[in-house]
């Protein structure tokens, strides 16, 4: 089982975007990088660079806390609503979020650690999109 140590500090990451409604790929490469926030949580700040089809290339940013608790991650959007759960271990599927009509479902692979890798589907009347996200050290 992964812990909040393990996480900690800067990973690069590389993410792919598969958008099935308007047949556009993207593209991000920059960091996220993990630092002390509370107690047993951990704040997620990512930074880079994304390229949605043949638009022009534009800054990226997204703020997370994680929250390691028995055995498990509570992650949380930066305002402290609630997001999704999962346990870092192995090849596991987070929790569902549902956002408004669209559905958000993860899968998350440790396997490799230290490189891993974050699988979203978001599908709805709005959305039809996969994103793969690579981490490595």
């Amino acid at each position: 089982m992964l812990t909040l140590a393990d996480f900690k500090g800067e990973w690069r990451i590389t993410r792919e975007i598969t958008d099935r409604l308007t047949g556009n790929a993207g593209r991000l490469e920059g960091t996220a990088t993990f630092t002390d926030d509370a107690p047993d949580t951990l704040l997620y700040e990512e930074r880079g660079r994304l390229r949605l089809g043949d638009g022009p290339e534009m800054a990226a940013t997204r703020r997370y806390r994680w929250h390691f608790a028995d055995g498990r991650v509570d992650m949380t959007f930066d305002d402290g609503s609630a997001f999704h759960s999962f346990v870092p271990h192995s090849y596991v599927s987070g929790t569902d979020h549902q956002c408004g009509d669209d559905a958000y479902a993860v899968r998350y692979d440790f396997i490799p650690w230290p490189r891993w890798r974050a699988v979203w589907v978001v599908t709805g009347p709005r959305k039809d999109y996969t994103s793969v996200t690579e981490f490595t050290r």
